[in-house]
């Protein structure tokens, strides 16, 4: 079974993002590849800088991925008595609705892992250790520079340049591993293989293709991936289901029905609930453009 690939290319797609066209609008959202050698374990970088003129409010339904994040609020060159707030910290897999209210100015460059990629960089714990949790960078990697002397808070949020910020997250994960580890790459491959085939439904098929007891399955996952394989199933229906919402728009809506069967539901209320659930709307309400609570 090797169903992943180092892509060349981050993609392209906004699942997960809560209306993006609206926060496309308010900021400048990008995303880049990291270094050859770390492709393997990572989605890919994303950057967001944003200058607005009021509050807004952003909502993301979190993959099944861990993060890195260098977050600043405010300007470097403010008033002494006003400085930007800068912290770096590891996000790990968020169980619900992610929202992040921005205001006036700042940046924050993010490291998206593969399911079970982070696991290699900091072997020490089992990834479910951070779920549900953000904590500061020093808690899960023991020295936080690259090179001695570097601050990786400054060296990634500091320049202007995307490709500066990009050659300082490498730096920062080179110098952190990644450490060969098998039970990290058959997670990865088996997460890969409920995102890639949609007929994958059942933790007891997963099991099957695996050669691994369900038991088993559900340790591999809670080690290296952070949540049981049934949530991350879960997971990417709800993407899908949300997509589907947001490119039908105001103007239709899909066959609900039809897609809840699709997605391996037995029926369509239980989609409807499980969208309202993570979401916060029913789904038709959502694709008629409702703000979410």
């Amino acid at each position: 079974m090797r169903l992943m690939s180092a892509a060349s290319a981050p993609r392209r797609d906004t699942r997960g993002i809560v209306d993006p066209a609206e926060l496309l609008t308010r900021v400048r959202f990008r995303r880049h590849a990291p270094a050859p050698e770390l492709r393997r374990y990572l989605e890919h970088y994303w950057l967001i800088d944003w200058e607005l003129t009021e509050p807004y409010a952003t909502h993301v339904v979190p993959h099944p991925s861990v993060n890195v994040v260098f977050q600043r609020y405010g300007p470097l060159d403010g008033p002494p008595h006003a400085p930007a707030e800068a912290s770096a910290e590891v996000a790990g897999i968020g169980l619900g609705l992610f929202t992040q209210k921005l205001a006036g100015v700042g940046r924050v460059c993010g490291v998206q892992f593969r399911p079970g990629g982070f696991r290699p960089f900091a072997p020490a714990w089992p990834v479910s250790a951070w779920t549900g949790r953000r904590v500061p960078l020093a808690e899960v990697f023991a020295t936080t520079g690259g090179e001695e002397g570097c601050d990786p808070l400054s060296a990634v949020l500091s320049p202007d340049a995307d490709h500066a910020r990009v050659a300082a997250l490498d730096a920062f994960l080179l110098a952190h591993g990644p450490a060969p580890d098998p039970a990290a790459e058959q997670a990865m491959e088996l997460v890969e293989l409920i995102r890639s085939d949609r007929a994958l439904r059942r933790v007891s098929r997963l099991a099957a293709a695996s050669g691994l007891s369900a038991r088993s399955l559900q340790r591999l996952f809670a080690a290296c991936v952070g949540v049981g394989p049934k949530w991350v199933i879960l997971r990417y229906r709800i993407h899908e289901a949300l997509e589907r919402a947001e490119a039908a728009g105001p103007a239709g809506a899909p066959d609900w029905a039809a897609l809840a069967a699709e997605l391996g539901y037995s029926d369509q209320a239980h989609l409807v609930r499980d969208f309202t659930a993570t979401i916060g709307v029913p789904p038709t309400a959502y694709a008629r453009g409702v703000s979410v609570p």
